[in-house]
């Protein structure tokens, strides 16, 4: 039995608001508070112009990892948003008119690869097979674990599969399929974990069959749905909201967490929870509380940052699907340009997004609502007409490679770099999906979600356990909440 606490979590993202449920089920006095205007964290939405971006997460996977966080409470995905399943689930352009459309479904795929590279879908059926085994292994499991011992990792399954943590996505590719386009499509998946598919590791196939297996998803108005569809559950549950509310310092007494000082006012509570940026939250610790020196943070391998611009359109767009990617240049120049030698890429990859397909609420009719996002170097130098110059850079080859000119129908444009996740989300280096999941930097190798400087301060989110992306930020949130239950559960 749980003894109730007061307990405050800094920062309203997927990893607070689930482990807010979560801590509120079990009776505890939960009270969040946002910085930001609105809730969500890098999900946050803009509405502006009679347009609507979500401005963060644009991909829904890994459907099963919702239906179980909303299970946990007794309801269902379809109590909060509707789901709309994508199809084609993406397109890839590598030059012009020269592209391949991943279905909604494996078989399609597969008769995709084999008309692409003759024997490819056959080598496909093999490797999905072995990704959806990683899947079960690893979705199912592994990351339910909150990252205290290495001995979370070893189980009868992955005794099996040891090999593959010392091997790379990249060299099993290269080793099954030999066409350069197929590569990069099944390379593209890893590069949600934050890392190059160089350095992740094998058993991270799962990403495969994460996206040939479960399909690519979109929340009928976007993925600000779940935020709030997430609030809306945590709310029913007694969790209380505050936003504007910037937290200055943790109060430390003897070495435990006391509460916050926010907006000039000081707060108590049994527990601090921060789902905030975890660099960030300990800089508002004195130094001998911090748990990770400013040597280790510098040393650890960040995941991109990005620049994003939203885009409004009067008109139509032509010869794109609701998300596509712009591999028409070189795919590891661009990830040399992001880990090896931090720089603005010469020639950069590209993603757009074009939700008003799916959902014509957020565009005015006959109107197209697009945002297209180009990953760069954590730390990257970011100014204006660096913004300015790689916005005509990428606009130069969407009209090219999709035939048509839009430029002149821009009636609204907003960017968002490296400076705005620094000022918005106080981000380490205005990194935009956290620590990297290489080798050495998975599960109990990342930053812990207990303090280990501080009793009753905890973290959640994209640089503590399980890793970066969305599924793993609500695990991250039932994870901490656990270890939070389990200190103050009395026999």
């Amino acid at each position: 039995m749980n003894q109730p606490k007061t307990i405050t979590i800094i920062g309203s993202g997927f990893s607070s608001l689930a482990a807010a449920s979560y801590l509120a089920q079990s009776g505890h006095q939960v009270t969040v508070y946002e910085k930001n205007a609105t809730i969500g964290g890098r999900a946050r939405q803009l509405k502006s112009d009679g347009f609507t971006f979500d401005m963060g997460p644009s991909w829904y996977w890994m459907p099963d990892v919702f239906d179980r966080f909303f299970a946990d409470f007794g309801k269902k995905t379809t109590d909060y948003y509707e789901l709309i399943k994508l199809s084609p689930a993406y397109r890839v352009y590598f030059g012009i008119n020269e592209f391949i459309s991943i279905a909604d479904n494996l078989p399609e795929i597969i008769a995709t690869f084999e008309s692409v590279e003759k024997g490819s879908g056959a080598v496909l059926e093999q490797f999905m097979a072995e990704a959806r085994s990683n899947y079960d292994i690893a979705i199912k499991d592994l990351v339910y674990r909150p990252g205290v011992s290495p001995l979370e990792l070893i189980t009868l399954e992955t005794a099996k599969k040891v090999g593959q943590f010392f091997s790379n996505i990249s060299r099993d590719v290269r080793k099954k399929f030999k066409n350069e386009k197929l590569i990069q499509i099944l390379e593209f998946p890893v590069l949600f974990l934050g890392a190059k598919p160089s350095d992740t590791p094998s058993f991270y196939s799962f990403m495969n069959y994460a996206d040939f297996g479960l399909g690519t998803w979109h929340p009928k108005t976007g993925m600000f749905d779940v935020i709030r569809g997430m609030e809306s559950l945590a709310t029913e549950l007694g969790v209380k909201f505050v936003t504007n509310a910037a937290i200055e310092e943790i109060i430390v007494e003897n070495k435990t967490a006391k509460g916050i000082l926010v907006n000039g006012q000081t707060i108590y509570s049994d527990v601090v929870l921060s789902g905030a940026d975890y660099h960030h939250t300990e800089t508002l610790l004195e130094e001998q509380h911090r748990a990770y020196s400013e040597k280790y943070w510098d040393s650890r391998v960040f995941a991109p940052s990005s620049l994003l611009f939203y885009v409004g359109f009067n008109k139509k767009i032509e010869n794109i699907s609701h998300h596509a990617l712009f591999f028409d240049t070189d795919f590891n120049q661009h990830a040399v340009d992001i880990y090896d030698s931090p720089r603005w890429p010469a020639e950069p990859l590209f993603y757009a997004n074009f939700p008003s397909l799916t959902d014509p609420s957020t565009a005015p009719e006959g109107m197209e609502s697009a945002f297209f996002l180009i990953p760069l170097a954590p730390g990257i130098e970011d100014t204006e007409a660096l913004r300015e110059e790689y916005f005509y850079k990428i606009m130069d080859r969407f009209e090219s490679l999709t035939g048509q000119e839009v430029r002149k129908n821009i009636i609204f444009r907003r960017s968002f770099c490296k400076n705005d996740f620094v000022e918005d989300y106080n981000s380490y280096k205005g990194n935009a999906y956290g620590m990297a999941n290489t080798l050495l930097q998975t599960a109990f190798l990342r930053p812990k979600l207990k303090s280990k400087k501080v009793e009753n301060l905890f973290f959640t989110g994209q640089l503590t356990v399980p890793g970066p992306g969305v599924p793993p930020a609500l695990i991250s949130g039932k994870l901490v909440s656990e270890l939070i239950n389990k200190q103050f559960s009395k026999a």
